[in-house]
C-alpha cells in the first residue's frame, strides 16, 4: 500500500506535470547552450587543452620566425644586394633590378658543371640510395628472431643519430693515406700498391664516398617507415600464402612489397621533387680543394657564393629557382605517377 507521503508526492507531481516538463526542458536547453555555445566552447577548450595549445602555438611561432619571416628576403633576388654590407638596408631601400640576379646564375661560367654534379649525382643516389631502405626492411622482415631484429635494426640506425661533421671525421679518419685503416686492408687483399696509397680525397673518389657513406647513415633509419607499412599487412595473408605453398621470396615479392607500394610511391616522388637539393653537412666535410671539381652543388655554391663572395642577390635567385624547378619535378613526376599507378602524393 501506497503511504500517505508517497500519495501526496504522486499527486503533487501528476498535478504540476506540466510545469515540471517545462522547467526540466528550460533546464536541458540552458545546459545545451552552455556546452555548444561558441563562448563556452572556447572557455572550456582553454582551460582543458592548456598544455596542448601552448605546445601547438610554439610550432606555430616557429613556422612563422624560421619559414614565413625569411620569405620576405627573396626581395633580394630582384635588387641589386651584392657585396652590401647592410643587407636589411637594400631589402627596403634597395635599387630594383628586375630579372638582372637571375639572368646572371644561368650567365655564371661555374653553374653548368655545378648544375651538372647535382643532377647527375642526385640521380645516381636516387637509383642506388633510394632502393636500399626497402631492401634492407623486406629482408629485415624475414628474420623471425623478434630480438635479433631489433638489434640488428638499433645498429643500423645509431649512425642517423651522429652528426655528419663527427660522422665525416670518422669516415675521413678511416680513408687517410697516413693513418687510414682502408688503403691496409685493400693491400692484404691484394689491392693497390702499398708504397702508393690510394688518396680517396681525389676527384674520382668523391661520388662513391658521398654514397657510400649515406648509404651507411640513412639506411636504417629510412627502413622504418617501410617496416612499420610491413606491420600493417593482416598476418592471416601471410598463413594463407604458407598453406598454399608459397615460398619466402615469392611472398616477399606478392604480399609484402605490394603492401608497401603506397609508402614507396610517396617517398619515391619527393626524392624526385628533391633532385636539386643536397644534404649540405655531408658534403662540406668531403669537400676539399682537390675535388671541387666533381663535389661542388649547388647546396654548397650558394654558401661559397652567398658567405664567401658575399652575393647576396645572386644566390637568393639561385636559391629560388631550385625551389621553382624541383616543385615542377614534384609536380610532373605525381601527374605521371597518378596516370599511371593511380596513386601520388595528393
Amino acid at each position: 500500500m501506497m503511504s500517505d507521503f508517497h500519495k501526496k508526492v504522486n499527486d503533487f507531481i501528476i498535478s504540476n506535470s506540466d510545469q515540471l516538463i517545462h522547467n526540466v526542458s528550460m533546464n536541458s536547453v540552458e545546459r545545451f547552450r552552455q556546452d555548444y555555445s561558441p563562448k563556452f566552447k572556447f572557455k572550456n577548450l582553454l582551460s582543458n587543452k592548456a598544455q596542448l595549445i601552448f605546445l601547438i602555438s610554439l610550432g606555430v611561432l616557429f613556422l612563422l620566425i624560421f619559414s614565413y619571416v625569411p620569405l620576405f628576403g627573396l626581395l633580394l633576388a630582384f635588387k641589386d644586394g651584392d657585396n652590401k654590407i647592410n643587407v636589411f638596408n637594400t631589402l627596403f631601400n634597395g635599387e630594383w633590378v628586375g630579372f638582372q640576379n637571375f639572368s646572371n646564375v644561368f650567365k655564371d661560367y661555374n653553374f653548368p658543371d655545378v648544375l651538372k654534379n647535382t643532377v647527375c649525382l642526385n640521380t645516381l643516389m636516387l637509383f642506388i640510395n633510394f632502393p636500399a631502405p626497402i631492401i634492407f626492411a623486406l629482408f629485415l622482415n624475414e628474420i623471425k628472431h623478434k630480438k635479433l631484429r631489433n638489434i640488428i635494426l638499433n645498429i643500423c640506425i645509431f649512425p642517423t643519430f651522429i652528426s655528419w661533421m663527427t660522422f665525416g671525421g670518422i669516415f675521413l679518419s678511416l680513408l687517410d693515406t697516413n693513418t687510414g685503416i682502408l688503403n691496409p686492408i685493400l693491400n692484404f687483399f691484394h689491392i693497390g700498391d702499398p708504397a702508393n696509397p690510394i688518396n680517396f680525397g681525389e676527384p674520382q673518389y668523391f661520388w662513391a664516398t658521398i654514397i657510400i657513406t649515406s648509404l651507411i647513415k640513412g639506411t636504417g633509419w629510412g627502413s622504418i617507415i617501410y617496416s612499420a607499412a610491413i606491420t600493417n599487412i593482416n598476418p592471416e595473408i601471410y598463413e594463407a600464402a604458407e598453406i598454399d605453398g608459397a615460398g619466402r621470396f615469392r611472398v616477399m615479392l606478392k604480399i609484402t612489397l605490394p603492401a608497401m607500394l603506397p609508402t614507396i610511391t610517396v617517398f619515391f616522388l619527393l626524392s624526385i621533387g628533391g633532385l636539386l637539393g643536397n644534404n649540405f653537412e655531408q658534403f662540406y666535410v668531403f669537400q676539399n680543394a682537390i675535388n671541387k671539381s666533381t663535389g661542388e652543388v649547388l647546396a654548397t655554391y650558394s654558401f661559397t657564393q652567398g658567405i664567401s663572395y658575399k652575393r647576396y642577390s645572386f644566390t637568393t635567385a639561385l636559391g629560388i629557382i631550385q625551389s621553382f624547378v624541383s616543385l615542377l619535378l614534384l609536380l610532373g613526376a605525381n601527374t605521371i605517377s597518378k596516370k599511371i599507378t593511380g596513386k601520388g602524393v595528393y
